[in-house]
C-alpha cells in the first residue's frame, strides 16, 4: 500500500498547520530551507528533527529540493513507523509541478529499488494551502519574485490547487472569491479542524492532480452569482478572434481580475487552440495542440476520451470542435467592461465571409505555437502529462 503525502504550502500559518498534522501518531514532516549557500532537509517526528545539508544542484534551489524530496519519499515509505508523510514547502514553491514531479519524474534510488516515480510508493493525500490576510490583495497585484514569476502566480496557483484551505479570518471579500477558484476545498478558519477537513474531501477532490487546457473550465461547479464585485464570468463564442483586436483587449484581464483559463480560436490559426491563463497583472498565452477537427484519424486516436466526449456534445458540422471558451474570476473589474471588450475582438460578420484573407492578419502573439511561453499546455500534446514549471 502507497504511503500518503498531505502538503502544506501557504504564506498563512503553514507552520501551524504542520505542528497540528505532525501529531497524529506515524506521521513524518520533511522541510527544505535554504541558507543562503546550501539547502538544509529536515525530517521530524515526535522524537525530534534531524537534519542534513545539501550541495546545491545546477545551482537551483529548486532543483535540489525536488530532486531530494523524490528519493527520500520511496526511503520513507519503507519505513514502518511511518504511516503519513508531510512535506511543509517552502513558501513561495508551488505545489502542482511538485505534485507532477512525484507522479511523474523518474528517480534512481539505489539497490532495492526498481527505477520509476516516487508514486510507486507514495500517493498524494492532500494540499493544505494556508492563506493570510494578503492573499487577496497579492491575487490581483502585478509584483514580480526574484526568479520571475508573479506574487499573485504563486499565491493563486498555491490556493487553486488546494484540497484544504486554511484561513486565519474569515473575511467576507476572500472567502467569495475562494468558493469561486476552489470550489472542491474545505475551508476552514484556524488550525484545530484540519484534520477533520482532511478527513472529509470531497470525493472528486484535485489530490495532486493537474486540470489540463480542454478539461471542463467550471469543474467542481462553482457560483456564477455574483457577490458584491466578485464574480465569476463566462464567455463563449463560436467564432475566432481577430489576433490584434483580442491582444488588446487582453488588457482588461489585467486589472481587478484574480483569475483567467480558457481556450482560444484565432482566425489566423484556424487549427490551433491557444490557452490563456492570467494571475492578477500577469498574463500568459501558449499553444494547447490542434482542434480535434483539425486531426486526423491517428492523431484522434490518442485525444483524451473525455475531450472527445464533451466536443460531440457541441459538435458543429461546419467548425467540428473549434470554439471560444474563457472564464474570468473577477474581484473590483466591471464584468461588462470584459465581455464587450472580448466581443468586440471577435470577427465581425462582414471578416467572417473574407475567410481567405485570415491568414494574413498581423499575429502580435508571436510563435507560441513553436516555442509555447506557457509551460502548462505542452501536455495535450504529450499525452496529458503535466509540466515540471519552475521546478525542471
Amino acid at each position: 500500500m502507497r504511503t500518503p503525502v498531505v502538503l502544506a504550502c501557504g504564506q498563512g500559518d503553514a507552520g501551524d498547520v504542520v505542528d497540528v498534522l505532525a501529531q497524529k501518531p506515524g506521521t513524518v514532516v520533511v522541510s527544505h530551507r535554504f541558507d543562503g549557500q546550501v539547502v538544509v532537509r529536515t525530517v521530524s517526528t515526535l522524537r525530534g528533527p534531524s537534519e542534513w545539508p545539501l550541495e546545491l544542484a545546477n545551482g537551483c534551489v529548486h532543483c535540489t529540493v525536488r530532486n531530494d524530496l523524490l528519493v527520500l519519499l520511496r526511503r520513507l515509505h519503507r519505513r514502518s513507523d511511518v504511516s503519513r508523510i508531510v512535506v511543509h514547502l517552502m513558501p513561495w514553491l508551488e505545489p502542482e509541478p511538485v505534485c507532477w514531479a512525484i507522479n511523474n519524474v523518474r528517480v534512481h534510488v539505489g539497490p532495492g529499488y526498481i527505477d520509476g516515480p516516487a508514486a510507486r510508493d507514495v500517493r498524494i493525500g492532500a494540499v493544505v494551502t494556508c492563506v493570510d490576510s494578503c492573499w487577496l490583495s497579492q491575487s490581483v497585484g502585478d509584483d514580480e519574485l526574484d526568479d520571475g514569476r508573479t506574487v499573485a502566480q504563486v499565491a493563486v496557483g498555491q490556493a487553486e490547487f488546494a484540497d484544504v484551505l486554511v484561513l486565519g479570518a474569515p473575511e467576507p471579500r476572500t472567502l467569495a472569491v475562494l468558493r469561486r477558484l476552489a470550489p472542491l476545498a474545505r475551508i476552514t478558519v484556524g488550525t484545530d479542524r484540519v484534520e477533520t477537513a482532511l478527513g472529509n474531501l470531497e470525493p472528486d477532490s484535485r489530490r495532486g492532480s493537474s486540470t489540463l487546457p480542454h478539461d471542463p473550465l467550471l469543474a467542481g461547479q462553482p457560483s456564477l452569482d455574483p457577490d458584491g464585485d466578485v464574480g465569476l464570468l463566462v464567455f463563449s463564442a463560436r467564432r475566432p478572434f481577430h489576433p490584434q483586436r483580442l491582444h488588446a483587449a487582453l488588457d482588461l484581464l489585467l486589472d481587478g481580475v484574480v483569475r483567467t483559463r480558457g481556450r482560444v480560436w484565432l482566425a489566423n490559426r484556424f487549427d490551433d487552440v491557444m490557452w490563456v491563463e492570467s494571475a492578477g497583472g500577469g498574463l500568459r498565452c501558449g499553444y494547447a495542440g490542434r482542434w480535434l477537427a483539425a486531426m486526423d484519424s491517428s492523431e484522434l486516436a490518442y485525444a483524451d476520451p473525455q475531450r472527445r466526449a464533451l466536443a460531440a456534445a457541441d459538435w458543429d458540422s461546419r467548425l467540428g470542435d473549434r470554439h471560444v471558451s474563457i472564464t474570468v474570476l473577477v474581484c473590483g473589474a466591471e464584468p461588462e467592461d470584459i465581455v464587450d471588450g472580448l466581443r468586440r475582438a471577435l470577427l465581425t460578420n462582414e471578416e467572417l465571409s473574407r475567410p481567405s484573407e485570415w491568414a494574413s492578419y498581423v499575429d502580435p502573439f508571436g510563435d507560441w505555437h513553436e516555442d509555447p511561453c506557457n509551460e502548462l499546455v505542452a501536455e495535450e500534446v504529450h499525452a496529458r502529462e503535466r509540466r515540471e514549471g519552475d521546478d525542471s
